[in-house]
């Protein structure tokens, strides 16, 4: 039996290792076409479990759009490659990783989508030292359901032990060490701070900083899924492109099946913490989301 087992999941890591091979191959072409690959016009930067995967779905179907080769490249956080500092080969790496333009298609604007680019504060700056005039989207969604979606997101993904109410009892003493070290690329940082990602204007102000006001378009997720079309058009009038394009389907994407009943205990704790965070950033957008 153990025997048999064994065969299976081998076979199974060969296609893992075929996958990486064809992938390793893809980046090598990449890096030896680099001059007819787009550093990209606009950049989704998140917020993880706001609607990102949808959006950069909906746009990879526009006509005027060439999307990245996979959605996260997260090349700017500095979570999972070691490009980004210093590296020579840095920007042949990151226009690998978009696509090969002919002059038929040299006009279309590219873009990536990196849910972490909006929570890591090393991230704005390094976006603007590449790419000063590039556009950026934020999506924010209530934080309360945000931090339940990342907390059901990790638990499957065999990331986290705890009850729901104790994992985001334990998040302060959970991220103090990295906080302290400003470890920004640790585990505990990346997935267990369901309560710190949904501060949302604390994130903004690092990109208000150093870009100006008018390259960033923040939208609220309760209204982009409630009316996808009328906020898809604002989308495409701040990228400068046609408003109306074809759609294969507008239903959501990326949505976990293993969410199951929220105590109301537990809501109350979130939308309690969440309160003065939310006021905070309502009036620094001067706008008010139907958040609690």
């Amino acid at each position: 039996m153990n025997f048999a087992w064994n065969r299976w999941i081998n076979y199974l890591k060969s296609f893992d290792s075929l996958k990486a091979a064809v992938w390793k191959a893809v980046i090598a072409f990449g890096r030896v076409t680099r001059n007819n690959r787009d550093l990209p016009s606009f950049i989704i930067i998140g917020a993880q479990k706001a609607g990102t995967t949808s959006l950069f779905s909906y746009l990879s179907q526009h006509p005027e759009l060439m999307p990245s080769i996979k959605k996260e490249i997260h090349f700017f956080d500095g979570g999972r490659y070691p490009w980004v500092d210093g590296n020579p080969r840095a920007e042949a790496w990151y226009r690998a990783q978009f696509p090969y333009q002919s002059s038929k298609t040299r006009r279309k604007k590219t873009f990536e989508a990196s849910p972490f680019y909006l929570f890591n504060p090393e991230t704005p700056r390094r976006i603007h030292a590449w790419m000063p005039e590039v556009k950026l989207i934020a999506l924010l969604r209530n934080p309360s359901e945000r931090a339940i979606s990342h907390y059901f997101h990790g638990v499957r993904k065999d990331r986290e032990p705890l009850a729901m109410q104790a994992a985001f009892e334990a998040e302060e003493a959970r991220l103090e060490e990295s906080l302290a070290k400003k470890d920004y690329e640790s585990f505990a940082f990346r997935k267990y701070s369901y309560k710190l990602r949904g501060r949302y204007k604390e994130q903004l102000e690092r990109y208000f900083e150093v870009f100006d006001r008018k390259q960033i378009l923040v939208l609220c997720s309760e209204s982009f899924f409630a009316d996808p079309r009328h906020n898809l058009n604002k989308v495409c009038k701040f990228l400068g492109i046609a408003e109306e394009f074809a759609l294969d389907n507008l239903a959501p994407a990326n949505v976990g099946g293993n969410r199951s009943d929220v105590a109301p205990a537990t809501y109350q704790y979130l939308n309690d913490y969440f309160k003065p965070y939310n006021e905070q950033l309502f009036e620094f957008l001067g706008e008010r989301y139907n958040w609690p």
